[in-house]
């Protein structure tokens, strides 16, 4: 498994001195963001000769781009507003090989209006899960014709907020263009915390063969997504390691939700853990 990092985590003018702290902070791989080469992370066009420039900058530097973050919110109750956020989705698909990757990470949204990551009671409705399939399959769909695989991210306050849901979206859309990136500390609804193991594992049986990203970050009580850098919670890491080493997975493991302060610490604690696996 190799080690990346969101290129968000740092904070630069440029895109090239990001990619230069990325490659100083001892990371093969990043999830990235098109905020960290000036635009949008969801524009609503990207030029060719940046896209370019963008795979250039990364092939000198030897960083893998692992996955470009594609989130927007694909269940908005403004019809207007989910199509908006489909057409930008569309835009990044058709360049993401441009710029070095093959992956486009999704997040399958919410019915709260103002912030993507927020729960609303309408999320488990059947209105969500059916605006949810229609924007997943146009989504789908675009990625096969370019080649591109898009992952999305089980989260407890999204649609899809469990791992039981995001089997049944799998297997209701069909196709081998949609995968999942996982995330341990989004899992854990209220009052799950005490079954952590049992929780995990569910997860791992269910999504295992489909997951092409990993995140590695915390969690300090559940009913919410994690928001603590890796090792600073309460997640049990040799477990969640260890499951996703099982499922055979090779790809990053991407560190999320942290300072650049933090990062030789979370770095070394997600490496120590990593090298533990390797030996026990």
């Amino acid at each position: 498994m190799k080690l990346g990092i969101f290129t968000t985590v740092f904070e630069r003018p440029t895109l090239e001195r990001t990619l230069d702290a990325v490659r100083s902070g001892g990371f093969e791989s990043v999830q990235f963001g098109l905020s960290s080469a000036g635009l949008s992370d969801t524009p609503d066009v990207l030029d060719a000769d940046f896209c370019d420039r963008i795979r250039q900058g990364f092939a000198e530097r030897g960083i893998e781009m692992a996955a470009l973050s594609g989130t927007v919110n694909m269940i908005h109750p403004n019809k207007v507003e989910r199509e908006k956020a489909l057409r930008r989705l569309a835009t990044l698909i058709a360049s993401a090989r441009g710029m070095g990757t093959d992956i486009v990470t999704l997040c399958t949204g919410t019915r709260d209006p103002g912030y993507l990551w927020r729960y609303h009671p309408e999320n488990g409705s059947p209105g969500a899960w059916t605006d949810l399939l229609d924007a997943m399959e146009q989504t789908v769909r675009i990625a096969e014709r370019h080649g591109v695989v898009v992952a999305f991210e089980p989260e407890v306050n999204n649609v899809v907020d469990s791992a039981d849901k995001a089997r049944r979206l799998i297997d209701e859309i069909g196709s081998p263009h949609l995968k999942v990136v996982i995330d341990g500390a989004n899992l854990f609804h209220a009052g799950e915390l005490p079954r952590m193991a049992e929780v995990l594992d569910h997860a791992f049986v269910l999504l295992g063969e489909h997951i092409v990203l990993a995140h590695a970050k915390d969690l300090r009580r559940d009913g919410d997504a994690g928001h603590d850098a890796a090792g600073t919670g309460l997640l049990d890491y040799n477990h969640y390691l260890r499951l996703l080493k099982e499922t055979g997975f090779t790809g990053s493991v991407v560190l999320h939700s942290l300072t650049e302060a933090q990062v030789p610490d979370c770095l070394a604690f997600v490496r120590g853990k990593l090298e533990r696996l390797k030996t026990g």
